[in-house]
């Protein structure tokens, strides 16, 4: 959710890191944040400089004139208030009270009450709302007793409780930064005559392609030349856990579109065929198909979009694989907490591999006896790693907040994964599996198709809704998991209203809000024969309440009477259908951002990772 940055350099291989921490910065702001801070050690004093605000990263860097100090090495941060309003004594760095200690934090600390009375009592001055600042203060306090600084650092780790990414910046100490990391993610940058810490990968593609993910329970310290990683006062040997990254600097940045988001849609159709690509000989997918079709109860769990695509994947399983799955929001894993899972598999799908509540609902169900089965973008994230089983997407960096490639992206994973299951479980043969999963190498030319039938058609339907307040989204099958998320992604970057439901639904209650030219959105999916009439019927239901009624779906659909505007997405079967289907929905959502004056990358309120609770 927040985003950290730290640079330390030999000055004789690169004299200034300040423009590292910003353009690194800059790679983090995707995650959505309401302040932005430096920390730097400067070159001709060795005095801590620290520079902070609430308000974008331009705007902090230009009211400090931050580019034009010279530092050896530093820290820097983006912050989405958790402790405290979005102020500038409450954005990140925070300092000692000798200003020598300056800390970044990512997650939240959750005995810091405890801990800054404590520290009250001693006599310490702090000065923010936030719980990050106690961190300071604390190897302040623990420096008059210890031997090094890095004596103070192992035993802040052990005294601290709860989420946290931490990078520390100390004054005498200008050639070293002190890292920890528990259940909120932190990647080391390795580089040459410099190292680099961050919350994200992008942050770093323009310095250096090799890199370590910490993992949970890790701390210890870069310098120019060397990393060391201790966990429970050991060694850790990170040699051979090093990845080194195939996205280049093009892929984190916009590409000549005027957004992010706008990109991404328009780089479904090459993500989707290396998806597949990946995918069509994968050992982990028969190996996670094997431990579904074989297990007693099947759950699977997301937040946001990536619930949407489980919801999905609970559908396939039910009509191809004839296996019942259970969804559920991972933040409402509680409702499942007092039952033995022993026998039970649950799919675990985060974009980031991070997300909070997915995390904690897998380390829930592993430990009342599960199996888990991930399904994530980013390699060497948590979730994966705390995982049996895990399956990548191949989306590459998705840097809108937004989420557009990374859910068709992990809805032909789960497709995959259904379509195995179906195979190991008997419900298809080996000929009806091989033809279903050749006909998903399909999935990044129906995404094509659907962007260009569609594209002209969206910016007339955009400029016609902008002055709605409310719209419907209705579905019915396959077409309810899609109309979530159509719903989603219109509230995410337009704001406005967007409500959907199954369409049979809609009599028992929301249709009591419709009115004259009331916008209504049906998504017609497959399989025709058995939706057309009840579609039919739902849209002649909302017409006759004087609704104006829009139609994306399948070809058989442009039959339907009663339908105002209809976007045609083509003849897709029931395998092929999402992938047509959503990228003009995900349009629509985008062109109503853009006529409203909203900025569909940096959607208020939100961040691209939600790593506190």
């Amino acid at each position: 959710m927040c985003g950290i940055v730290g640079v330390v350099a030999d000055p004789e291989v690169i004299n200034n890191v300040t423009s590292m921490l910003i353009q690194g910065l800059k790679r983090l702001e995707y995650r959505g944040y309401d302040s932005a801070g430096f920390a730097l050690v400067e070159c001709s004093t060795g005095k801590l400089l620290v520079f902070k605000d609430r308000g974008r990263i331009d705007d902090v860097v230009k009211a400090y004139g931050i580019s034009r100090y010279c530092s050896i090495s530093g820290i820097a941060h983006t912050r989405w208030a958790t402790h405290g309003e979005p102020s500038q004594a409450n954005a990140h760095p925070h300092v000692d009270c000798r200003d020598e200690i300056a800390v970044v934090h990512n997650g939240i600390i959750r005995n810091f009450l405890e801990l800054r009375r404590l520290l009250e009592e001693k006599g310490h001055r702090l000065r923010s709302e936030t719980d990050t600042e106690v961190i300071a203060h604390l190897l302040e306090e623990y420096l008059k007793t210890s031997e090094s600084m890095w004596d103070a650092f192992r035993k802040l780790v052990k005294v601290i409780d709860g989420a946290y990414a931490i990078a520390v910046l100390y004054a005498r100490e200008p050639h070293r930064i002190y890292f920890a990391r528990r259940v909120s993610p932190l990647i080391i940058g390795l580089g040459e005559g410099f190292n680099m810490v961050s919350s994200d990968i992008p942050s770093m593609l323009q310095y250096t392609r090799r890199f370590v993910a910490l993992n949970d329970g890790e701390y210890g310290y870069i310098e120019p030349y060397h990393l060391y990683i201790e966990k429970n006062g050991s060694h850790v040997e990170w040699r051979h856990r090093i990845i080194t990254a195939t996205w280049s600097i093009e892929d984190a940045e916009k590409g000549g579109y005027p957004h992010y988001m706008l990109k991404e849609i328009m780089e479904q159709p090459r993500v989707l065929f290396e998806t597949y690509t990946g995918l069509v000989s994968s050992r982990e997918v028969e190996e996670a198909a094997k431990l579904i079709a074989e297990a007693g109860s099947v759950f699977v769990t997301g937040a946001g979009t990536s619930f949407h695509a489980g919801l999905v994947f609970a559908y396939y399983m039910s009509r191809i694989a004839g296996k019942p799955v259970i969804p559920f929001i991972s933040s409402e894993y509680a409702v499942f907490k007092n039952i033995d899972h022993t026998g039970s598999v649950l799919i675990a799908i985060s974009q980031s591999g991070e997300t909070i509540d997915t995390l904690q609902a897998l380390r829930g169900f592993r430990a009342s006896g599960g199996r888990v089965v991930a399904v994530s973008n980013v390699v060497g994230s948590t979730i994966p790693r705390e995982s049996d089983i895990a399956v990548y997407t191949r989306a590459g960096p998705e840097i809108g907040v937004a989420a557009t490639k990374t859910f068709l992206t992990q809805v032909l994973t789960l497709s995959m994964i259904a379509l195995a299951t179906a195979l190991y479980s008997g419900s298809l043969t080996k000929s009806e599996y091989r033809e279903a999963t050749e006909r998903l190498k399909d999935a990044g030319r129906a995404a094509s198709t659907g962007i260009n039938r569609s594209i002209r058609q969206v910016e007339l339907l955009a400029s016609s809704l902008r002055n709605k307040t409310n719209i419907y989204v209705l579905g019915r099958g396959l077409g309810v998991p899609l109309s979530y998320e159509a719903a989603l992604k219109i509230k995410e970057v337009s704001y406005l209203h967007a409500e959907a439901y199954p369409a049979g639904e809609s009599k028992h209650g929301p249709i009591a809000l419709v009115e004259k030219d009331f916008p209504v959105v049906f998504v017609a999916t497959p399989p025709e024969a058995e939706l057309l009439e009840k579609i039919q019927s739902n849209v002649m239901e909302m017409k006759s309440r004087g609704a104006s009624t829009i139609l994306v779906g399948t070809s058989s659909y442009l039959e339907l009477e009663g339908v105002d505007f209809a976007i045609d997405v083509g003849g897709f079967d029931e395998i092929l259908a999402p992938y047509a289907l959503v990228p003009p929905l995900q349009l629509l959502a985008y062109r109503l951002a853009v006529v409203l004056g909203r900025d569909p990358d940096k959607p208020r309120n939100l961040a691209k990772t939600v790593t506190v609770e």
